[in-house]
C-alpha cells in the first residue's frame, strides 16, 4: 500500500529537523549532498563528550566503491604481439657481490694480462733467438768450411784413419764389424787415383790433395780402401756437383767406381780394379771434401756383378757384394771417414808448432 506524499515529506521533515532536538543547539549541521540525487541532508554531528568520559570507536567509513572495469574494446582479426621485456645486462660483478667475489673477478683478469703478455715476450724471444743464430749460422759455416780445406794437414793421421776401428750393426743382418788399417797412402795428387769418367765427373771442383788409406776386416777376407778429395771449390760449385751426382744417379754407375789402393807387402796387394766389388762416392756440400770407399775380396778374386754400396745394403738385395757384406763395408767405412771429416773441421785447431 503506497503512502501518500504528503506523509513522506513530513517524516523527512521530522529526521530533517530532529537533530536540533538532540544537539540541544540551535546551529544546523552542515548540509551533504548525496551523490546521483537530488535531495540534500545534513550530516550527524555526535554530541560532545563530557569530561573523563572514554572515547568510543570510531564508526568505520564504508569503503568507497570499486571502480568500474573497463574492458578495451578487441578488435577482431588482429592479435597484438605480447611484449617481452628486455633483459637488463648482467654486470661483470652484481652490485651485491661480496669483496671476495670481486677480487677473484681482479686476480683472474690480472692472470690472463700476465698470460698474454709472457706469451708475446717467449715469442718475441724465440724470435730473436733464431734470427740472432740464423745470422751466426752463415758465419760458422763458412767458418767449418774454410777449416775443412787445411784439415787434411793440421789433422794427425790416426785422426782420420785411425789404426782400427769397431762398428756395432753396421754389417749384413745387423753384425758387428771390426776393421783394422794395414796401409797408409802417402797424401799427394788425384792423378790416377780415379778411372777417367769419375775423374772427369770430378774436375770441376778441383783436387788440392787426396788422402788413402786402405782396411782390412777381422776374418781377413774383405779389404776396403776410403779415401778423401780435398777440393779447391766454394760452398757453390760443391752443391752444384752434389746436385749433379743425385740427379743423374752417377753414384750407382760402375764406369765411376774409384780405384782402390793395392798397398804391395799387405793383404791387399792383389786389390785391384778388377776385384772391386761395391762402391761409395759422396760429394760434401758443408765441406770442400769428396769422400770415397771401395770394397774387394783379400784373395784377390773377381766379381763379375759389382754393385754400389746403397744399392747392396737394402733389404732382401741377392748380389755378391750384398751377399759377402762389402757393400756394408765400402759404406761403414765412408761414414766414419766423413765424420771424422766433420769432426776435425768443427772442433778447436790442434796446436801445432808454429801456434804452441
Amino acid at each position: 500500500m503506497e503512502r501518500p506524499a504528503s506523509f513522506r515529506d513530513t517524516a523527512a521533515f521530522h529526521l530533517a529537523n530532529s537533530q536540533d532536538l538532540w544537539s540541544g543547539g540551535t546551529d544546523a549541521a552542515p548540509e551533504v549532498r548525496r551523490p546521483g540525487t537530488g535531495s540534500r541532508t545534513r550530516a550527524v554531528t555526535p554530541p560532545p563528550r563530557a569530561p573523563g568520559d572514554t572515547p568510543r570507536a570510531s564508526v568505520t567509513a564504508r569503503p568507497p566503491a570499486p571502480a568500474e572495469i573497463t574492458t578495451p574494446a578487441i578488435r577482431t582479426g588482429v592479435v597484438p604481439a605480447p611484449t617481452v621485456p628486455a633483459t637488463p645486462a648482467t654486470p661483470a660483478v652484481p652490485p651485491g657481490a661480496p669483496a671476495g667475489a670481486r677480487r677473484v673477478r681482479v686476480r683472474a683478469a690480472a692472470a690472463a694480462v700476465c698470460l698474454v703478455l709472457g706469451i708475446g715476450l717467449i715469442g718475441g724471444a724465440a724470435a730473436g733467438s733464431w734470427l740472432a743464430n740464423s745470422s751466426d749460422a752463415r758465419p760458422a759455416a763458412e767458418a767449418a768450411f774454410t777449416k775443412g780445406r787445411d784439415v787434411w794437414h793440421n789433422a794427425p793421421v790416426d785422426t782420420l784413419f785411425p789404426r782400427t776401428l769397431n762398428s756395432l750393426g753396421t754389417g749384413p743382418g745387423g753384425a758387428d764389424r771390426h776393421w783394422t788399417r794395414i796401409a797408409v797412402a802417402p797424401d799427394n795428387g788425384c792423378a790416377g787415383a780415379f778411372d777417367p769418367l769419375l775423374a772427369k765427373a770430378l774436375s770441376p771442383v778441383g783436387c788440392a790433395r787426396l788422402l788413402r788409406a786402405t782396411y782390412a776386416d777381422a776374418t781377413r777376407t774383405g779389404v776396403v780402401t776410403v779415401g778423401a778429395q780435398i777440393t779447391t771449390a766454394d760452398r757453390t760449385a760443391m752443391q752444384a756437383l752434389h746436385a749433379r751426382f743425385g740427379t743423374e744417379k752417377l753414384t750407382a754407375r760402375t764406369d765411376l767406381m774409384p780405384r782402390p789402393y793395392p798397398a804391395q807387402g799387405t793383404l791387399a796387394a792383389g786389390f785391384g780394379t778388377a776385384q772391386r766389388a761395391s762402391w761409395s762416392v759422396r760429394v760434401l756440400t758443408d765441406l770442400p771434401v769428396v769422400v770415397y770407399a771401395v770394397s774387394g775380396f783379400a784373395d784377390g778374386r773377381a766379381v763379375a756383378d759389382p754393385q754400389d754400396a746403397e744399392a747392396a745394403t737394402r733389404p732382401g738385395a741377392t748380389s755378391t757384394p750384398a751377399q759377402s757384406g762389402l757393400g756394408h763395408g765400402a759404406k761403414d767405412l765412408a761414414d766414419h771417414l766423413e765424420a771424422a771429416f766433420r769432426k776435425a773441421s768443427a772442433g778447436t785447431p790442434r796446436a801445432t808448432e808454429a801456434t804452441k
